[in-house]
């Protein structure tokens, strides 16, 4: 039943463990399955193979994979070794890429920046390299290319080259090449290269053909580009070519070492390479290219679209891999040959592909991979396995049988000596191979004899494994006892048991069992212990290998053992050091040798009670077999014997001894013998010798203990044998002759020709130079188009060095015809000299020669001038032509025919009769300037000599033609040609002489001409530079010398710029001083401090500048510099001193020298306190810093300083001081707890001196005496102690000390009491400043001691504490306040009481928060600066800082920091005239507090102001010069002019001379013509806004006199009398004219009031005037507005109110009017008034300025009685129409409600001074122009300057300008052009489209000449919602300015000008209150007198000027 049970159990068990093991499989086959999904690295980004980049730029290097998992990214260098970041110069990014920073030439390092670098990637399946990444960096260096210098004879093709610095030639292109000419050639990208004269080649060279004389008259320059920066440079100096004349004829040469070395070139597929063949020779040589193939033989290049040919150069378009290999380039002509080769290597990028990229193989099969390469040239092929090198250099690589290691990653390379290229593939082993695994080991046990015993072992794996066992090293079978099991579970697991029954104790021993399979094994091994006797168990007989080493264990059973020896010879082991006994019973032999080691061994087992049990094993030692040396002796030859012994010189026999050949079984018809001699030798017979015995023999023994190998090699000697002889052979002249000679040998033999120097069969001498075309190929003698020099004897010579060798002679003849080496060549001759003519036949005799003159045959007979000669040569026929005395006619064409029995042939020959050139003709002037003339000229006859050159010879006219000519050479090519370098305005003669070869012609007749005049040829003299101040320097200088002027010196251009600056000079323009001698001067403002500026001067006349002066350098004074010291640190030194070092600004911002540095520094807390900074000085750039506070972290900034001041100082660092001892503790406190306890409590030291580490109280009895101290150590965090154990009796004394990491500090106060029954109530903790942050959690500690525990109480402020839930009291008495606000700062009390007593603390309860917001207020301001005044309130957190913030309307906010102690700030560098708003906010270390209010203000300045006429302008005959430093800059710098004139007469528009005149000195109009009226308009700028001004000028005349007036004033008697001619003389016609007028004005007056009472009691509602009137006008001084009326009445700003336009207002804003909206206007006295119908906005005209029906105003009195026609009259003859006048002077007041509707509003109505006149309904004033109307063609309205003057001013908008400055008013000034204001645009947003009148309006310019005093100025404007004094500024109010319509260049006040309305009876200089009703009325219709000259400076009040 027990059995059943566990039978059952059993079956359970084994039940969970399969279902277990089931679950454990599967997830080991999921595991399986997402481990298939592995992927190993692969590049997504490889990284390219060269990367080469400059300092300047940097490089990113990327390198990406993808992978499963992703792979990790490592940088390698060529080597091997990882790659690190290297600070400034390398980094390896997250990203994968390796990155190059820009880095300065100095931080070049090679190891860094020339380096290979290899990207690895890895993961858990494999890794993998990246091609060979070579980087180089380079620096950028100074650099200079150079033109080549060439020497070419004339008609040959030049190559010019460009010289490049070696360091940089890998990196720069030739693009182009650039002619002194100003040709450019550039280099044709698209490789067409046509066939021009110039040409760039591929390689850079520029390619000249047929080189003439004049080409080396010319300079050539070439441009590079710079391939890395892109930049592009002219050489520095220019190729030149040296063009000689030919001597005679001339071989072909070629230049430089070509003969030797030949040229190389490489590049890479699909290039351009052009070939040159630098050859050089006369007459020109005819080029030939040829490309070799097959080794030795050449065949020529086709030639075609992709293959030209320039002159000698061979171009290759496109270039591919099959173009590489060896070129020849064959230049001859009929002197002789020469030869060049040229080796073009065509490179491919190199690319491989690995095929399978991903193969899965099982265990066991095999695998191949295949790497498919592309690309040229590949050196060399190797592969990579994971990372690691692979012995394979094959493209395929094989596995025979796939392992588990084998799984992983294969790369392929391939690499030449400039690329790589790789390519990965993955090895996957297919299904699951799972090496054996033991998931189940048996245990050592040790038992009694006789139960059963079982040993199980499991084990899994794929394939399932076999389990073995062993006991003993003895495999374990089935036995009676013993039974071996093994069963596979359902899991796959394969169990094995060893049952052993009734066990005994010899079945104990060591036992193991091993899974076994194809893919592992696995091993397990314990011993079974059974307890009994000892027990040895038989060993086997060991055979052991001499030299190896033998390990055996004692097989031992029985149970407990004692000891283990072995024993040999009745000797324990060991006896000697090669044997080890371990106590296991292991015995080990190192280098078993046979006579020490063999014999009997015996294993002997003891147990404790002596019992021992022994065992022999037999060792034997065999010895393996050993070759001796074996070779063949000698050197064996062909037909001989040789043989070769092999001797096993040890060994154990038998031996077995074999012979094999090449790796293979010998072969008995190769002659090939063996025999064994005795036991250990065997011979090897070779007999006999042929060549194909030659090769490796292996000699092979074997026995049982191993195997022995010797190999030998057998070399044959053959000598050479004929296998081609040659023999004699014959050719005809001009084929291709072939002659073979072939034979073999071994050695290979090698073959040599050689050719017999004489004619007979002997001193043979080699090939080279014997004939052109000779070569040999392969043995066989080759001569392409044999000539005749060909013939002759040969030698073939083969050798090898074995034996005499073979030699053969034979003969080559050459079969000729005649033959003329040159066909064709020009002779000449000089005409009266003889010539002669020959030509020279060669070939086979006899030869016939026949001559012909121009086609017909030549007989000597009939001209005795003629004579022909013939000489027989040795190798042809020799003729002469003789010309006795050479004439003109005898230029002709001669041939030469000469004849033999193989064929003819024929020459000819040119004769050219020369003689000096004809006379040249027809010389003419084409150009002249005052230094040049351009000629030309028609070529005469040549004289059959080609002209060289032309000789232009010129003299002055006061010269002769011997002494005084000059000569200027031109090439004869030319006809027209310049001579330069003459003097201007100079008359001069010139005639031309031409010249060939032969002589020089008669001169030209001659022709004259005079130079013009020019600029000044020499610059201004003594120039002096001297500095004024930081941004300022003065120029002084002198004139030219007299006689460099070339005409009257006008001005001085002075330039300016920075002395280190390529960029052009700035200008300003000086005028000429005519005082002799005067020293000009100009200061240039706007400078750089401290900078060194480069001044030149140059002076200019009516044709132009002269040359500039030398530059004058010079330094603008030192300033402060502007950056701050750099590379600061800091280095702590002691606890109380600190060393601070940095480095010097840069140069470039120092402002000049840095006399020393200063040093601010402080601790950190207080930074924001000056008070606590010091500053201490030095001059060097480093200090210690002493007497510092102890573990304080420092602030500390560095300034340096010069003569200007001191400069920015730097940001802040910090540095801490050291630790030190602490001080004492602040406080004790010792309360008595208890009678045996006291509370001692203490405060931490008030300087801590570093970290408190821990303290340290001290206690000791002082009573009844005194005893020693004890301590104890307290943790730093604590600070109340508990003392227990005293004794009540007994007074104890109490201190503690601090301690930090440097020591323990000194003691605190001590503090004395006694233990008490008694314990009255006390506060152990200490009254505080606690000082809390607002909205922070504080807390107030209150720790009482006492008994009875004393109750706590709170007060707050002297008041009791109140808890809530955010004040409340802690079980430890504790107060908490949470988020703490200003109103919790305070004094809080705790009280503990208990019945013994009480006591009470006090804590100050300090809160910190953003400071209030500050005050600000305007303390002053300039036309740069404001100054505003700062008001910090008090806060309980120190104030760090404030900050301004300010901006300029339409502008973006600023801001600048300040320190808190300030009181006022000035803010600089601000507009002139602009208005800014500014506000301020402060800071403490809690935040930045409220802002303040905002402040409204403006700098100050005002627009240019209009300087006199006379002080202005000053007249000359061609121009006028404008003092500009005459006008007034109104406070704010001038910015620039504007500068137009127009001559007066002249109808369109304005001449602009400069738009951007410099304010600065003087400005000269020039190109005026004399003597005439001229306008002139001049805009002056500044920050304000700008003024304009109109001057009339004339020029004066020829003869410096001023221009007469143009018309005489006769006051229009004359017009007058034409009208009316029968008017008296006497009668005044002034006062007619005035009468007719005053009497039209009464009857127009009493019209309109009729009208307007009219209209007032019957006409519409609309247009009647009110009953009470819109103004109180008693006698027009009050001009007040009912309360009621102005109620109703909208009060409109100004545009600068920053209120948009009220619709009806009329506005004219200074934006419209920038905007050029102009609005034609109505006039009155126009004939458009004429209908009735007047214009709403009517005004009176100014001081009585009438109106005029003639053209003409009245003229003044103080002019003269001729001059009225000076003044201005209307534009067309229309009275009236006047200038702009800007609206912004004329005041509104504007917007009745009534305007609005349409039924109501009224088309206009104007109220002028006292006038009740409406104006009749119906008008409606369209705004659809200006302001104003444009001015006419003739729109002068000037005043008269003084009589002879010249120059009469007018400021526009009306009023003159006199010659004192004083400003007239302008004859009418009074029009109507203000537009309606009830007619606003749509701009407003208010769209009229009835274009409504105003109801109530005045212009206050009607009022300029009525005297009202008192007048009231207009109401203030409206408050605005921002003016209310309780508003704070938002920030949307801080940005409603910039919305604005305020001009920037009109202010507020400039509009709003009240004073001027005040100050209205300043008119006339009288009190003009008084004047009665009639003086009124005179003062307004008619000019006063004396009106222009009582108005203070020419304005009235509210006058109008038109800006």
């Amino acid at each position: 039943m027990g059995h059943l049970k566990l039978e059952i159990l059993c079956l359970v068990v084994g039940s969970v463990v399969a279902l277990l093991a089931l679950n454990i499989d599967s997830a080991l086959a999921n595991t399986g399955s997402n481990a298939d999904e592995e992927g190993g690295p692969v590049f997504v980004k490889e990284p390219p193979s060269k990367v080469d980049f400059s300092n300047s730029t940097g490089a990113e290097i990327p390198c990406q994979s993808r992978g499963t998992p992703q792979p990790e990214i490592i940088w390698l260098r060529g080597d091997g070794t990882a790659v690190g970041d290297v600070p400034g110069l390398r980094q390896v990014l997250a990203s994968g890429a390796l990155v190059f920073p820009p880095f300065r030439a100095e931080d070049y390092r090679q190891e860094v920046h020339s380096a290979t670098y290899i990207c690895l990637a890895r993961n858990s399946i494999g890794t993998i390299h990246s091609r060979d990444v070579h980087v180089r960096a380079v620096v950028t260096q100074v650099y200079d290319t150079h033109g080549d210098q060439e020497y070419i004879i004339k008609g040959n093709s030049a190559t010019i080259r460009c010289k490049i610095p070696s360091f940089i030639a890998d990196y720069l292109d030739v693009v182009s090449w650039h002619d002194s000419d100003g040709n450019v050639y550039k280099l044709d990208n698209r490789g067409v290269f046509e066939d021009g004269k110039f040409v760039v080649l591929p390689s850079g060279e520029l390619h000249i053909k047929d080189v003439r004389p004049e080409d080396g008259f010319k300079e050539y320059r070439c441009q590079t580009k710079h391939r890395l920066t892109g930049e592009t440079r002219l050489s520095a100096s220019a190729g030149k070519l040296v063009i000689t004349d030919p001597q005679g004829s001339t071989a072909p040469r070629l230049s430089g070492d070509t003969q030797i070395s030949g040229f190389a070139r490489m590049g890479m597929k699909g290039s351009t390479f052009g070939l040159i063949c630098p050859s050089q020779s006369f007459p020109p040589g005819i080029f030939k290219w040829y490309k070799f193939t097959d080794g030795s033989s050449r065949q020529p290049v086709q030639l075609d679209d992709r293959l030209k040919q320039l002159g000698g150069t061979l171009i290759i378009r496109e270039a591919k891999v099959e173009d590489s290999g060896k070129y020849l380039c064959v230049v001859s002509n009929s002197v002789g040959e020469e030869s060049v080769e040229t080796v073009l290597t065509v490179t491919a990028p190199l690319a491989a592909t690995v095929e399978p990229a991903v193969q899965t193989v099982d265990f066991g099969r095999p695998a191949t991979f295949t790497c498919h390469y592309q690309g040229s040239p590949v050196k060399n092929i190797t592969w990579m396995k994971n990372g690691k090198r692979l012995p394979q250099t094959e493209a395929v690589i094989r596995i025979d049988a796939v392992r588990r290691e084998d799984r992983g990653m294969f790369q392929c390379f391939v690499r030449n000596d400039q690329d790589s290229a790789q390519s990965t593939a993955e090895l996957k082993l297919g299904g699951r191979f799972d090496p054996p695994r033991l998931t189940f080991k048996f245990r050592e046990e040790v038992l009694q004899p006789g139960p059963k015993v079982s040993l199980k072992c499991k084990a899994t794996g794929n394939p399932s494994p076999e389990i073995v066992w062993e006991l003993d090293s003895k495999k374990v079978t089935n036995a009676d006892r013993v039974q071996v099991g093994q069963f596979v579970g359902e899991n796959g697991e394969v169990v094995s048991h060893v049952n052993i029954t009734n066990v005994h104790s010899n079945d104990g021993g060591v036992y193991r069992c091993t899974a076994i399979s194809k893919v592992g094994s696995a091993t397990h091994t314990g011993r079974l212990n059974i307890h009994g006797l000892p027990h040895v168990k038989s060993m086997d007989k060991a055979q052991v290998v001499a030299g190896s080493g033998m390990v055996k264990t004692c097989p031992v059973a029985g149970y407990p053992i004692d000891a283990v020896i072995w024993e040999k010879d009745n000797r324990v082991l060991p006896i000697n050091r090669r044997q080890s006994v371990f106590p296991n019973g292991t015995l080990v032999i190192d280098n078993v040798q046979r006579n020490m080691d063999q014999g009997t061994y015996t294993c002997v087992a003891r147990n404790a009670q002596g019992y021992t049990s022994r065992g022999n094993l037999e060792v034997q030692v065999m010895v393996p077999p050993s070759i001796s040396f074996m070779s063949f002796g000698e050197t064996a030859f062909a037909g001989s014997a040789t043989q070769a012994t092999c001797l096993v010189a040890n060994g154990d026999t038998p031996l077995q001894i074999t012979w094999s050949f090449e790796g293979g079984n010998l072969s008995s018809h190769l002659g090939l013998k063996t025999a064994l001699i005795g036991s250990r030798t065997s011979m090897l017979l070779v007999e006999p010798v042929s060549l194909g015995n030659q090769g490796i023999y292996t000699c092979t023994a074997r026995n049982a203990a191993g195997v022995a190998n010797a190999s030998a090699a057998l070399e044959v000697f053959v000598p050479p044998r004929w296998i081609v002889e040659p023999t004699d052979r014959a050719f005809a002249q001009g084929s291709d002759a072939k002659i073979e000679c072939k034979s073999d040998g071994f050695p290979k033999p090698s073959v040599a020709w050689k050719k017999a120097a004489g004619d007979g069969p002997m001193d043979y001498r080699d090939l080279k130079g014997s004939a052109p075309g000779m070569r040999v190929e392969d043995g066989n003698l080759v001569i392409s188009a044999i000539p005749k020099q060909a013939e002759g004897y040969y030698l073939c010579e083969a050798n090898n060095g074995i034996g005499a060798g073979l030699s053969a002679v034979i003969y080559i003849s050459v079969q000729a015809p005649p033959q003329f080496e040159i066909k064709f060549r020009n002779q000449t001759a000089r005409k009266g000299e003889p010539a002669v003519l020959q030509c020279e036949a060669k070939g086979e005799k006899p030869i016939g020669i026949l001559w012909s003159r121009d086609g017909k045959r030549l007989d000597p007979k009939p001209d005795p001038r003629y004579t022909i000669r013939e000489e027989i040569l040795s190798n042809g026929v020799l003729s002469d032509l003789s010309v006795k005395r050479s004439e003109r006619t005898d230029s002709a064409l001669f041939t030469c025919v000469a004849t033999n029995a193989f064929g003819s042939d024929e020459t000819s020959l040119n004769l050219i009769v020369q003689e000096p050139p004809e006379v040249p003709f027809g010389l003419k002037v084409l150009d002249k300037s005052g230094r040049s003339v351009q000629l030309q000229w028609s070529e005469s006859f040549s004289g059959n000599s080609p002209i060289t050159r032309f000789y232009i010879e010129y003299k002055m006219s006061k010269s002769d033609w011997n002494s005084g000519k000059d000569r200027v050479l031109v090439p004869g090519s030319q006809t027209m040609a310049s001579v330069y370098n003459l003097r201007p305005a100079t008359t001069y003669h010139l005639r031309l002489v031409a010249e060939n070869e032969v002589g020089t012609s008669e001169a030209s007749q001659s022709v004259t001409i005079i130079t013009a005049e020019e600029a000044p040829s020499g610059p201004p003299t003594g120039i002096a530079v001297e500095p004024v101040d930081q941004h300022t320097l003065k120029v002084t200088w002198k004139p030219p010398l007299r006689e460099e002027w070339n005409g009257d010196i006008m001005g001085y251009y002075v330039g300016y710029k920075l002395a280190s600056s390529d960029k052009p000079y700035l200008f300003e323009t000086v005028e000429f001083s005519r005082e002799v001698g005067k020293e000009h001067h100009l200061m240039i403002s706007n400078l750089k401090t401290y900078t060194e500026y480069s001044v030149v001067v140059q002076a200019f006349n009516r044709i132009g500048p002269g040359p500039m002066s030398k530059e004058v350098a010079q330094h603008t004074a030192e300033g402060k510099p502007d950056h701050a010291p750099q590379d600061i640190s800091c280095t702590t030194l002691t606890s109380q001193s600190i060393r601070v070092s940095w480095t010097s600004p840069p140069l470039a911002s120092a402002n000049g020298v840095i006399k020393g540095y200063k040093v601010i520094f402080g601790p950190a807390s207080s930074w924001y306190d000056e008070k606590t900074k010091e500053i201490k000085a030095t001059p060097s750039s480093e200090i210690i810093l002493h007497g510092l506070k102890k573990y304080t972290n420092y602030n500390m900034t560095i300034l340096a300083y010069t003569n200007g001041g001191d400069g920015i100082p730097s940001t802040a660092v910090s540095c801490h001081t050291e630790q030190d001892v602490p001080g004492p503790p602040t406080a004790v406190k010792a309360s008595v707890m208890s009678g045996d306890a006291i509370l001692l409590s203490w405060q931490p030291p008030s300087q801590p001196n570093g970290v408190v580490t821990q303290y340290t109280v001290y206690q000791r009895t002082v009573e009844p005496k005194e005893s020693e101290a004890t301590s104890q150590k307290i943790p730093s965090f604590q600070t109340t102690y508990e003392i227990s154990g005293l004794k009540r009796k007994e007074r104890y004394e109490f201190w503690v000390t601090a301690h930090t990491a440097i020591g323990e500090g000194q003691p605190s106060k001590s503090a004395t009491t006694s233990p008490s029954n008694k314990v009255p109530a006390k506060i152990a903790s200490f009254a505080e400043k606690i000082v809390a942050t607002h909205r922070d959690e504080v807390k107030l500690p209150c720790q009482a001691v006492g008994v009875p525990a004393p109750e706590i109480k709170w007060k707050v402020k002297g008041q009791m504490l109140t808890q809530s839930n955010r004040l409340r009291v802690l079980p430890d008495g504790s107060l908490l306040i949470k988020e703490v606000t200003r109103k919790d700062a305070g004094d809080y009390a705790c009280k503990a009481e208990n019945s013994n007593g009480h006591d009470t603390i006090m804590h100050t309860l300090v809160v910190q928060a953003p400071p209030q917001p500050p005050s600000i207020s305007l303390a002053g301001a300039t036309g740069t600066a404001i100054t505003v005044r700062l008001k910090s309130p008090s806060d309980s957190a120190p104030l760090h800082g404030l900050t301004i913030h300010y901006k300029q309307d339409f502008g973006e906010w600023e801001a600048t920091q300040i320190p808190p102690n300030m009181s006022e700030y000035t803010l600089e560098g601000l507009n002139c005239g602009t208005r800014y708003q500014i506000y301020a906010t402060s800071y403490n270390s809690i935040g930045t507090g409220e802002a303040s209010d905002i402040l409204n203000t403006r700098t100050k300045g005002q627009k240019p102001g209009v300087p006199s006429a006379h002080k202005f302008i000053e007249v000359s005959q061609n121009s006028v010069t404008l003092h500009l430093s005459s006008w007034d800059d109104g406070g704010c710098p001038m910015l620039y002019f504007v500068v137009e004139y127009k001559a007066r007469h002249q109808s369109d528009g304005w001449t602009m001379v400069s738009n951007s005149v410099k304010p600065s000195g003087n400005y000269v109009v020039l190109d005026l013509s004399p003597a005439t009226w001229y306008q002139l308009r001049v805009t002056a700028h500044n920050n304000v806004g700008f003024t304009q001004a109109e001057f009339e000028f004339a020029t004066l005349t020829l003869n410096g006199n001023q221009v007469g007036p143009a018309r005489t004033n006769d006051n229009g008697r004359g017009l007058l009398l034409e009208v009316f001619p029968w008017l008296p003389e006497w009668v005044d016609y002034n006062m007619i004219v005035a009468g007719c007028a005053m009497i039209v004005i009464i009857v127009v007056g009493l019209a309109v009031i009729c009208i307007a009472v009219s209209r007032r009691n019957r006409g519409p509602e609309s247009f009647r005037l009110r009953d009470e009137g819109l103004y109180a006008q008693p006698d027009m001084r009050g001009m007040t507005l009912k309360r009621e009326f102005r109620d109703e009445l909208g009060y409109i700003a100004p545009p600068n109110r920053k209120l948009p336009p009220v619709p009806g207002s009329n506005y004219s804003t200074c934006d419209r009017h920038k905007k050029g909206m102009n609005h034609p206007t109505w006039n009155g006295r126009r004939p458009a008034a004429a209908t009735g119908v007047p214009h709403t906005y009517e005004e009176l005209a100014n001081g009585g300025g009438g109106i005029y029906y003639d053209d003409h105003p009245p003229v003044p009195p103080h002019a003269h009685s001729d001059d009225s026609s000076l003044y201005s009259k209307p534009p067309n003859g229309v009275p009236g129409q006047d200038e702009e006048i800007c609206p912004y002077a004329t005041f509104h007041l504007l917007g009745f409600r009534e305007e609005m509707d349409p039924s109501k509003g009224s088309n206009g109505l104007t109220l002028p001074h006292g006038s009740t006149t409406l104006p009749p309904p119906g008008h409606g004033h369209h705004r659809g122009g200006s302001q104003s109307a444009p001015r006419g063609s003739n729109t002068t309205r000037y005043g008269r300057g003084p009589v002879g003057s010249g120059v009469v001013s007018s400021v526009a908008g009306g009023g003159t300008v006199g010659p004192n400055g004083i400003i007239n008013p302008p004859n009418h000034v009074f029009s109507p052009e203000y537009d309606d204001p009830a007619n606003i645009e749509d701009e407003y947003g208010y769209n009229s489209p009835n274009r409504r009148g105003s109801l109530g309006r005045r212009s206050m310019g009607s009022m300029r000449t009525v005297p009202i005093p008192e007048s009231p100025s207009p109401p203030p404007p409206p408050p605005r919602p921002s003016d209310s004094p309780n508003s704070t500024p938002s920030h949307s109010q801080m940005n409603q300015s910039n919305d604005s319509k305020e001009s920037n260049e009109l202010s507020e006040a400039e509009c709003d000008r009240d004073p001027l309305i005040r100050n209205r009876n300043s008119v006339s200089g009288g009190a003009p209150g008084n004047m009665s009703t009639e003086e009124m009325r005179r003062l307004i219709e008619n000019r006063n007198q004396n009106e222009a000259h009582s108005i203070p400076n020419g304005l009235t009040p509210y006058d109008t000027v038109n800006v």
